[in-house]
């Protein structure tokens, strides 16, 4: 479904990436793991068009992304949930979740995803009115995964989804993002908790200092001496 060869990205005279390839195929969860400044983040941001690479390709079924705009690419299906959430918070919870569908026409496709995103965040609809601001770190989480959700993503990039939120609360996001899977969506993880991407991806890379090092299966990784004394406190 998504393939990334060769990418390096620089920002002004310092090179962020410089040689991140990786795939992902229908139907899984693929997390990207590594330390600060490894390049994840970048990863994504170049994937989803807001960086442009000085090399490499990224293609999505097929078709090549590299050069394409941002919003194109979300109307391909590739949709992408920031780091730090990113919601508007002068709005409510509700303007946030229809800017999700801002490209789509389809008013019965929307309402039925609105409702999909109820489902899976029943406190959103209990505080569609309140402004995003006020919301719970957990609670902006939740709606900037919605929002996306929104989008009617095919691939949804999730950046940090758990940064900053209460150990509980993580658990519930990460049983979100496996049901989000379940249900048919493919998904691309960043996360700095290596020990729960592992436990809900199927694959897994590496990163450091923007490049990857290291892949295989979730599980062997997180088996891995190296990966453990690095990622998983040993």
């Amino acid at each position: 479904m998504l393939s990334v060869a060769s990418l390096a990205v620089s920002y002004g005279a310092i090179r962020a990436l410089h040689d991140v390839s990786l795939h992902v195929e229908a139907g899984e969860i693929v997390t990207l793991i590594g330390c600060n400044g490894a390049g994840k983040s970048t990863t994504l941001r170049t994937i989803s068009g807001l960086v442009r690479p000085a090399t490499g390709t990224v293609e999505f079924e097929g078709r090549d992304l590299t050069r394409m705009p941002p919003h194109e690419i979300v109307k391909m299906g590739l949709v992408q949930s920031p780091e730090g959430r990113g919601v508007f918070s002068n709005m409510t919870v509700a303007e946030n979740l229809d800017l999700g569908a801002f490209t789509r026409k389809d008013k019965a496709g929307i309402a039925a995803d609105m409702t999909r995103v109820f489902e899976l965040f029943p406190r959103l609809k209990e505080r569609l009115n309140q402004s995003a601001g006020t919301l719970s770190g957990g609670e902006q989480q939740m709606l900037a995964m919605g929002r996306a959700l929104l989008a009617k993503p095919r691939l949804l990039l999730l950046d940090e989804p758990s940064l900053g939120l209460a150990p509980q609360v993580v658990q519930t996001i990460f049983s979100i993002i496996r049901e989000i899977n379940r249900t048919g969506t493919t998904i691309l993880l960043v996360e700095q908790n290596a020990h729960m991407a592992l436990k809900v991806a199927h694959r897994a890379y590496v990163l450091e200092v923007g490049r990857t090092v290291m892949e295989g299966p979730a599980a062997e990784m997180a088996k891995s001496e190296k990966v453990r004394e690095a990622y998983l406190g040993g």
